[in-house]
């Protein structure tokens, strides 16, 4: 299996993404910025880095079928563009805009994106899903809030927004220790 980066490029299924930069690092993998000279996308490699809370089987099929059922559920993501399974990597749509987190952190996050998770929420448990409701997983792009991961799980009252990911939306205890903990994020 082929992981590495070669000269500042990504090979996925044969075409060739020029690495722009890293937009960051998750539980499961790193997300890069990347053209293929035309259009800007993200390129994301899996990892395989331990997590602590977190236990994984294959990581490039959990991605790509939580992908189909946020996408089915009707949550606002980026399209998946391709996959590779011989060198786990996923292309998707980039979508351009500041992390809810950024505007959070900031006090700058709007009511009307708060409106939009809020309902986004409900959307998932309809569906019987919780996507990863931490801030840094959402982009604000015009106005519009994006999923950017694909990562969910059955649906859960614990985790859910209301009792878990809404703690992360506002200055909160548990966003003030994150961020005193995570001095860069």
């Amino acid at each position: 299996m082929q992981n590495n980066i070669i000269d500042g490029v990504l090979t996925v299924n044969g075409k060739e993404y020029t690495i722009v930069r890293l937009l960051g690092k998750g539980k499961g993998g790193y997300s890069y910025l990347a053209t293929d000279g035309r259009r800007e996308f993200t390129v994301k490699q899996i990892h395989h880095e331990p997590c602590e809370y977190y236990s994984f089987g294959d990581k490039l099929r959990a991605e790509l079928g939580d992908y189909a059922r946020i996408k089915t559920a009707g949550v606002r993501m980026p399209e998946l563009i391709d996959a590779d399974s011989d060198s786990e990597r996923i292309v998707k749509e980039y979508i351009r805009g500041e992390t809810a987190m950024a505007l959070v952190k900031d006090d700058r996050l709007p009511v009307g994106l708060y409106e939009q998770v809020a309902r986004t929420s409900v959307i998932c448990k309809a569906a019987g899903i919780n996507v990863d409701w931490f801030p840094t997983n959402f982009i604000d792009c015009d106005g519009e809030l994006y999923y950017i991961d694909y990562e969910c799980n059955e649906f859960s009252e614990q985790w859910s927004f209301v009792n878990w990911g809404r703690k992360y939306w506002s200055k909160t205890p548990e966003l003030i220790a994150y961020l005193a903990e995570h001095r860069d994020a």
